[in-house]
């Protein structure tokens, strides 16, 4: 689903992508409790939010039912996303493209730019905290792996803004 800060393009000061495997799981349940966590800080205008797959086998879905139950019982509706496949142009407009596992990382770097492969962080790195490296991929799974999805995402959402806010802190005035 493509953010919704087209209004406020100036303002826009961070362009995220989440990405996983088939863009109707995990990323967009990231892309949701993101949006949701720099809401509740008032701070989600600085940013354009977004997720994507590395396949197509869903485009064009709404997330996986079992997903958007889970987010919703965490007050994240997420009923209104596409899903979508990673376009070789999202490289170049995203900052940072976040991807919930470490195949994930190797799959976007294969198709990335060599000049915007910086860009590709595992999403976890975000949350030091957690002994998980990676979010499991919850859809051949049952509620409790959406649930734990969920957990980890929200850690990883509020020390990815955590850290952004530092970094826009910390920059000189232009």
């Amino acid at each position: 689903m493509t953010g919704d800060n087209t209004n406020n393009a100036d303002m826009v000061r961070h362009r995220l992508l989440f990405a996983c495997l088939g863009n109707i799981c995990r990323s967009p349940m990231a892309e949701g409790v993101f949006r949701r966590v720099a809401e509740e800080e008032g701070v989600a205008h600085l940013f354009e939010i977004d997720s994507a797959g590395m396949g197509d086998w869903h485009k064009g879905q709404a997330p996986d039912p079992r997903a958007q139950k889970a987010a919703l019982a965490r007050g994240v509706d997420i009923s209104a996303q596409s899903a979508r496949k990673v376009e070789l142009e999202d490289f170049e407009h995203f900052d940072l493209i976040l991807a919930m596992d470490g195949s994930n990382i190797a799959d976007l770097q294969d198709v990335a730019p060599h000049a915007e492969r910086h860009k590709i962080r595992r999403f976890l790195d975000f949350a030091p905290h957690l002994e998980e490296d990676d979010v499991p991929d919850p859809y051949y799974g049952g509620e409790a792996g959406f649930d734990h999805a969920l957990d980890l995402i929200e850690a990883a959402s509020t020390g990815l803004l955590t850290e952004l806010m530092r970094e826009a802190d910390a920059a000189p005035e232009s």
